[in-house]
């Protein structure tokens, strides 16, 4: 599935977006990854809730994000990774 990512929200100081995939309307968080020689965004699904309830309190997803940092939410990748899986930067 291609993701044509619509962001609300970004975390500088934490390096995440929120948003919402256009075609899909699922909504997303989302964190920068590299291979070394390119970087690219994996983006974690979220339920209707958890987006609202993040999107009025940025500092709530925060630990969330580091479960998705350490692949603790994979079963919510809206895109799967390939075999040469990126690491979180």
């Amino acid at each position: 599935m291609r993701v044509v990512e619509r962001d609300t929200f970004f975390s500088r100081e934490h390096r995440f977006w929120l948003g919402t995939d256009d075609v899909s309307e699922l909504n997303y968080v989302s964190i920068p990854v590299t291979i070394g020689v390119a970087d690219y965004i994996e983006y974690h699904m979220l339920d209707g809730v958890e987006y609202a309830r993040y999107l009025a309190d940025p500092s709530l997803a925060v630990p969330f994000v580091e479960e998705c940092r350490a692949c603790m939410h994979d079963d919510l990748l809206i895109q799967k990774p390939g075999w040469n899986r990126g690491i979180p930067i």
